[in-house]
């Protein structure tokens, strides 16, 4: 039996038919795609904004290294500088100790005796001169011997001319008026005038520059001894050359004793003549 053209194998339906998946996946995909890369861009956008705030804060540490290293630099050659400084310094120093020393031994070998006596007292080397050598009783006229005194003192102080030169006019305490008649009112006076006395035959004779000097009377207000007796009046009437480097000068007192009170005192860089009243 032939079978029949027109008729087709009927094949048996097991279900209903089935859609395609394929475009889903494809749109899930691209979703999947979209995502991504909208994280990474943001991603992306955070780390940029990360990186510029980076950046800026390397710039300003990199600007602050370069100040602080410079801020170094200055600093150590500051500290070089005084370093240096300070060595001149001492080697200064040094040098004015030295050369104090030897004027010292100078001056004890040239003046020393028992009329003159020298001292140092904290750098300022002094020179001590009982009036008796210097001046007559109550007057303020260098004697020869006192004019040979100062002279060796300036023929020594001649090779040290950085030294300051104070000169300092002492009396005892016996009123003026009550031993002679004097054209001094009182021992400030006279200590004054006897002071400036012996700066004027250093400078106009001696040739001290003047600039280096000064004058001043302290009367008998800075005892050295008991003006009870005799002896101590006689050691309190004196001359005294204060010798001392211009960084003492500056800020020295002019005074070889401590401040006593009620003082009077005149200073003069020029050797002016001038008097002192109470």
């Amino acid at each position: 039996m032939q079978e029949n053209p027109f008729m087709g194998r009927v094949v048996p339906a097991t279900g209903p038919a089935k859609r395609p998946k394929i475009p889903w996946i494809i749109a899930g995909v691209l979703a999947l795609l979209a995502g991504l890369f909208l994280a990474l861009w943001l991603a992306a956008r955070v780390d940029r904004e990360q990186m510029d705030v980076l950046r800026a804060a390397l710039d300003e540490a990199t600007t602050n290294l370069a100040k602080a290293t410079a801020e170094n630099q200055t600093n150590r050659d500051q500290i070089a500088a005084l370093q240096a400084q300070i060595g001149d310094l001492k080697t200064e120093k040094d040098r004015t100790a030295q050369q104090a020393g030897s004027l010292e031994k100078e001056m004890r070998s040239a003046l020393e005796s028992r009329d003159v006596t020298i001292s140092n007292l904290k750098g300022k080397l002094t020179v001590n001169i009982l009036d008796r050598v210097m001046f007559d009783s109550g007057e303020a006229i260098l004697k020869p011997d006192g004019q040979a005194v100062l002279q060796k003192v300036a023929d020594l102080l001649a090779k040290h001319p950085e030294l300051k030169i104070h000169v300092i006019g002492h009396t005892d305490n016996v009123p003026i008026r009550a031993t002679l008649r004097s054209r001094f009112a009182s021992n400030w006076e006279l200590s004054t005038a006897r002071a400036l006395a012996a700066v004027h035959f250093l400078s106009e004779q001696a040739g001290v520059d003047s600039r280096r000097m000064g004058a001043v009377g302290y009367g008998e207000f800075r005892p050295i001894a008991d003006n009870a007796t005799p002896e101590g009046r006689a050691k309190n009437r004196r001359i005294a050359i204060a010798i001392l480097p211009d960084e003492l000068a500056a800020a020295d007192t002019i005074t070889d004793l401590p401040p006593a009170p009620s003082t009077n005192t005149i200073s003069t860089a020029s050797a002016v003549p001038a008097t002192s009243t109470p």
